[in-house]
């Protein structure tokens, strides 16, 4: 699994959207699917968790209600081998979807277009002619505009195989592009001045695989200091609005006990917690 994931939050058509990119993406594939009853957010709703995987990257997936809705704050560059597949992809993907910047040349990309598809997920299109990848970018706008920086060199100090790579800069040295690596992984950030109607939001959140207590505690305490907002089920938003899922890995093995009674157990006390705590989780799955 990977150290960190990006986790999308639908609203009742997940497992259409994987279905989607599956067909669309060269070499994508659904991982993994589970329905679990009577254990949604409120505890009283049944969901679903996937992972699928496109360009080598893992993303992982919620049917969980309308709550929250995915924007373009957080997109997901794809670099394609030829431009044949790249404009493909494009006529697939912009069906029922919204064009956010047109396919094109640009002083860039010889080869480029930016779409939000019918599920609201955003993908960057680019001619990479090299074979395809996948990479998370988050936008920094609004209230977050000129936080770029500040906010990858506090994910670079907490992340092991944690470095900083291109960066390009504008006029008011906002950050244009930047590449960034955490935990072996590659980001991208970008900001921009303009009014957005939108910003980071839990509707694209991401998911920290955590060995242990001590590992979900550095990760929850270093992302929400300086002004960061806790929330429910290992959730939070650091101080740039960008929300993380802190997890450790027992909580995912006792998940998966064929003994549904000992996981509703752990699901009735991870509701009730902010910070997973994994000795009551424990203690509660052996039911004392």
């Amino acid at each position: 699994m990977q150290k960190i994931s990006p986790f999308l939050w639908f609203d009742n058509n997940a497992e259409d959207a994987m279905s989607t990119y599956a067909s669309v993406f060269q070499d994508a594939q659904i991982l993994e699917q589970t329905h679990m009853e009577n254990q949604g957010p409120e505890g009283n709703s049944d969901l679903m968790l996937g992972t699928f995987q496109v360009g080598g990257l893992d993303i992982m997936v919620m049917n969980a209600g309308p709550m929250f809705t995915i924007n373009p704050a957080v997109s997901f560059f794809v670099g394609c081998e030829t431009s044949e597949q790249l404009t493909a992809i494009w006529n697939q993907l912009t069906e029922g979807g919204q064009v956010l910047m047109e396919l094109g040349t640009y002083p860039f990309s010889e080869q480029y277009g930016w779409v939000q598809d019918r599920f609201n997920v955003s993908w960057q299109l680019f001619l990479s002619k090299e074979p395809q990848s996948a990479t998370p970018c988050l936008l920094f706008v609004g209230d977050q505009f000129g936080n770029a920086e500040e906010a990858m060199n506090l994910y670079i100090s907490l992340f092991k195989g944690a470095s900083l790579g291109e960066v390009s800069r504008g006029e008011k040295n906002e950050i244009n592009y930047a590449a960034f690596t955490l935990a072996g992984q590659d980001f991208i950030a970008m900001e921009s001045d303009l009014d957005h109607p939108f910003t980071f939001t839990e509707a694209t959140s991401f998911y920290i695989d955590c060995e242990d207590q001590a590992e979900v505690d550095f990760f929850w305490e270093n992302l929400i200091a300086n002004g960061g907002e806790p929330s429910q089920c290992g959730w939070l938003k650091d101080k740039f609005g960008v929300s993380w899922q802190v997890v450790p890995r027992r909580l995912t093995e006792l998940s998966q006990d064929p003994d549904q009674e000992k996981v509703a157990r752990v699901t009735k006390a991870l509701l009730q917690m902010s910070k997973i705590d994994v000795a009551e989780l424990e203690r509660v799955y052996a039911g004392s």
